[in-house]
């Protein structure tokens, strides 16, 4: 059997999907191709449970034309829009879509009415190939970093190990705590902060690092994503906004302290660990009125006041990171 997978991003997101490409391969002994953008396709590339990768580049002919070649016995669907909609109209092989519940989500957002199922978005990925006598196998996801792309912590000019991975960075600024919140954090924990983010992250990074000394680390756009991943599976705890290293430290079994802004957990988008492990704590504000305002996030709160992130108390979460170390190492 031949299956093509198709999620075209983002890197969560993507990561999500592990479990379903797993089970196809280990249930099934199925070939499996992946669909993505051509910038995520290392995301899933050394994953062992892959066969091929294709990247959706400018040209969706030639794109289609490879495909057609492979004459798929399924294509899997787990983005759901237009353009995966397009790439199975071509094919013309049997597919099946994943429920992206964007009604509820709309519900959610607009009226505040909460008829979100009561599952997470993993699960409704794997609901998707039920008909193919697939089931989940209750191991959680998987990432993988090329030994290539490893960090060796011995070998750096950051803090070798214990020490809390601090992701601060997100593609939307309403996901994000504010830097005085973040310096608040920094100060109150007991170990030394590794922080990550991509580039435009950096000059964040390096001030919240001059305000709260050598106990921080910014390794804010230095690393690429598998190495920050080194450094996520390489950490004692982690603290994360809602954001793509998020999972990925769910995939290594790490304690997480997760920060909700706008976005909810509520969204199915929590971080999923195996069957029977729970070993995250989020933090967010309840009873404002106004979240969530986004199922994705702004560069500004709409409302102007931020309540969502700023009413965050900064050293109750460094006490629960703390706590989560000293628990972890007992």
């Amino acid at each position: 059997m031949k299956i093509l997978v198709i999620r075209f991003s983002s890197i969560g997101d993507i990561v999500l999907t592990s479990p379903v490409l797993r089970c196809l391969k280990q249930q099934l002994g199925a070939e499996v191709h992946f669909l993505t953008k051509e910038r995520f396709c290392g995301l899933v590339q050394y994953n062992p449970h892959v066969d091929r990768v294709f990247a959706l580049g400018s040209s969706l002919g030639e794109l289609i034309a490879s495909l057609r070649q492979q004459r798929y016995d399924w294509v899997i669907d787990l983005h759901h829009n237009l353009r995966s909609r397009w790439v199975k109209w071509a094919l013309c092989r049997p597919s099946r879509s994943f429920y992206k519940a964007n009604l509820e989500k709309w519900l959610l957002v607009n009226l505040k009415v909460d008829v979100m199922p009561n599952h997470h978005v993993v699960h409704r990925y794997l609901y998707t190939v039920q008909e193919l006598g697939v089931h989940y196998d209750g191991q959680g996801l998987d990432f993988f970093v090329p030994p290539e792309e490893e960090v060796n912590l011995s070998h750096w000019e950051g803090p070798p190990p214990p020490y809390v991975a601090f992701v601060i960075g997100a593609n939307h600024a309403t996901k994000r705590l504010t830097e005085e919140k973040t310096v608040a954090v920094c100060q109150h924990l007991a170990l030394p902060a590794i922080l990550l983010g991509g580039a435009g992250d950096a000059l964040r990074g390096e001030r919240v690092a001059r305000q709260v000394g050598s106990h921080v680390y910014n390794a804010c756009g230095r690393l690429t994503l598998h190495q920050s991943a080194s450094v996520v599976r390489q950490a004692e705890v982690v603290l994360t906004h809602d954001t793509g290293l998020m999972h990925i430290a769910a995939a290594f079994r790490k304690p997480i302290v997760s920060l909700w802004g706008n976005t909810v957990p509520r969204f199915g988008m929590y971080p999923f660990y195996p069957d029977g492990l729970d070993l995250n704590l989020s933090f967010e504000v309840d009873g404002l009125p106004c979240r969530p305002c986004s199922k994705i996030g702004y560069e500004r709160c709409p409302q102007g006041h931020f309540r969502c992130m700023s009413d965050l108390d900064a050293l109750a979460i460094a006490a629960a990171v703390n706590d989560r170390y000293r628990t972890w190492r007992a």
